[in-house]
């Protein structure tokens, strides 16, 4: 027994405690810093004196974390290289709630753009497993990179996808004599 762990058990007895369970988690120690979720910019909105809001493709769809547990990322500039200076924003999603933030406060360049591409690092771990159909947007898809080979390995969900549980309405009761509705 390695010598921490016979510590352990001897000062549990000497205190009259039970020896307590270790457990580790391994899927987020080892999803979480190597997964990285790219966004594409929609809008940006500058409110003068106040703060600057850059909107991207998902949000609390597909990373809830920030809302739910105040969990904190941060975003590059991933598209392109820029020497513009670094300007404050945060990152929101396209669901027009308050918590929908994707990134509080990041600097990024004051030239960010729609159309950019925006990755957020270690993003990996529950946001694939959280992530839900919130105002029926669709999940993205999940992207294995290795070797510089990309290929999916969750495909993106369809408007079908969401559609395909919707059950048909009930046919109209038509009166048979007239074949109106009735």
């Amino acid at each position: 027994m390695p010598p921490v762990c016979a510590r352990s058990w001897n000062e549990c007895a000497s205190a009259g405690l039970s020896v307590p369970r270790v457990s580790v988690e391994p899927g987020r120690a080892i999803s979480g810093p190597g997964t990285i979720t790219v966004y594409e910019v929609g809008t940006v909105k500058e409110l003068p004196g106040l703060r600057t809001f850059v909107s991207v493709d998902g949000g609390m769809s597909d990373n809830i974390r920030t809302a739910l547990y105040d969990a904190h990322y941060t975003a590059a500039l991933a598209s392109r290289s820029s020497d513009a200076p670094p300007h404050v924003v945060t990152v929101v999603g396209k669901h027009c709630e308050s918590g929908d933030v994707v990134v509080h406060d990041v600097p990024l360049p004051s030239d960010v753009a729609p159309g950019d591409l925006l990755a957020v690092p270690a993003s990996g771990a529950y946001h694939r497993s959280m992530a839900n159909n919130y105002n029926h947007v669709t999940r993205p898809a999940v992207v294995a990179v290795r070797d510089g080979v990309a290929r999916v390995i969750v495909r993106r969900e369809t408007e079908e996808d969401l559609l395909r549980l919707d059950a048909d309405p009930e046919p109209a009761i038509t009166d048979a004599a007239s074949g109106s509705a009735a």
